[in-house]
């Protein structure tokens, strides 16, 4: 099963991992990230983050792996990159669970093109329009780099990119 969905654009780190986990059991990370899961010295970093099992998989390798993940009496984070890729997972192949409708997003950092949400939290309008889409497939969309600084819904901040 899932028990926590984040988008971060470090994608694992065991800082931030460890301290989620205190919120959000969980007995493994699974990441996806074409380019990580198709990049070994990447994908090798992801594996030593943590002290916890973590799978670095493509989006297709995910969704081929679907649904034993959800079937499983273990519990697992999902992490993406980007909000792009979390809405790809969560709308465009309907990826839900019964017992979780919250999405929460982390640090994205400042680029170029980029509209400043909150420390650390940048998004394109691209990233942007994920967001809307995965509220809109009804998911809680949050900004959390912490779940004690978290910042606000998505609906605090949706007017800056048009919404």
């Amino acid at each position: 099963m899932i028990s926590f969905i984040r988008v971060d654009d470090r994608i694992v780190h065991g800082q931030i991992v460890e301290r989620w986990a205190k919120e959000y059991p969980c007995d493994g990370i699974i990441a996806v990230n074409d380019k990580a899961a198709n990049t070994p010295i990447l994908t090798q970093a992801y594996l030593n983050a943590t002290g916890k099992k973590v799978f670095v998989w493509t989006i297709e390798t995910f969704l081929n792996k679907l649904d034993l993940i959800l079937e499983s009496p273990k519990s697992y984070f999902l992490i993406t990159k980007n909000a792009e890729d979390m809405a790809e997972l969560l709308v465009n192949h309907k990826i839900g669970t019964s017992n979780l409708k919250r999405v929460v997003i982390g640090p994205c950092s400042q680029r170029e093109g980029t509209t400043f949400v909150g420390k650390n939290q940048f998004l394109t309008q691209q990233e942007a329009d994920a967001c809307q889409k995965i509220s809109e497939a009804g998911f809680r969309v949050d900004f959390a780099l912490l779940e004690e600084t978290a910042i606000g819904e998505w609906a605090k901040f949706k007017a800056k990119f048009g919404y």
